[in-house]
């Protein structure tokens, strides 16, 4: 490699690196903004009650049923969040979920990640984070809303993090060899296959991929 190759393969690195570091603050702002609101509903709690109390006695019923409502939908929002007990794992996870929920795509998660791994957050975050990409886009092309959804697992097995999303889709998608070819445009190109792909080889772990008619699954399985 030439001394003009290895530089400019520096910079793009430390971009990179710069760009996913960003990326994971923003997320880690916007769950802890999410504990926050968590934290305060709690400690609100006695004034909701004795709020509601009050209107009671006063046979104040329209007005505690409008309580009850918004009260109801503060507490549906806050109740969504995942809590994996890793922080990291929970950024990514929350951030991705919304934005399948907003484009009319159910997502059902069960996750466990532990506090402390061998393996860096960055590069596990970068795994759920193109998962969850491929996921929603899959998904965002099915017509029929009712048929979206997503199925993410992730747990501790065998001293492995295993790590499975599987969703909806349309149509067949394209093989390349023995690997699974991105539908994304060009611009895309399969680079998020590419990235999970290099991370499992960096740890030695082992990634697997399924296709049948109408849905697609992802397994990760990664040391800790």
């Amino acid at each position: 490699m030439g001394i003009l190759s290895w530089v400019l393969s520096t910079l793009i690195d430390k971009r990179m690196a710069d760009f996913q570091n960003d990326i994971m603050r923003t997320y880690i702002a916007e769950v802890e903004y999410i504990y926050s609101e968590m934290r305060g509903w709690r400690h609100d709690y006695h004034n909701h009650m004795q709020t509601l109390l009050a209107h009671l006695h006063m046979a104040q019923y329209n007005e505690m049923e409008h309580y009850i409502v918004g009260l109801a939908a503060d507490l549906a929002q806050v109740d969504t969040i995942i809590k994996t007990e890793n922080v990291m794992a929970d950024a990514i996870l929350n951030s991705k979920i919304s934005v399948a929920r907003a484009r009319d795509i159910k997502v059902y998660v069960k996750a466990f990640v532990p506090k402390e791994l061998t393996i860096s957050e960055i590069d596990l975050c970068i795994i759920i984070g193109n998962l969850l990409d491929n996921a929603v886009e899959a998904c965002a092309k099915i017509k029929d809303i009712e048929n979206r959804f997503i199925r993410v697992y992730v747990d501790v097995l065998k001293n492995q993090l295993y790590i499975s999303v599987f969703n909806a889709m349309e149509g067949r998608i394209k093989k390349r060899g023995i690997s699974f070819k991105s539908t994304k445009g060009k611009q895309g190109h399969g680079f998020g296959l590419v990235r999970i792909d290099k991370i499992v080889d960096k740890y030695n772990g082992y990634v697997n991929r399924k296709h049948e008619e109408g849905v697609f699954a992802t397994e990760v399985m990664l040391p800790i």
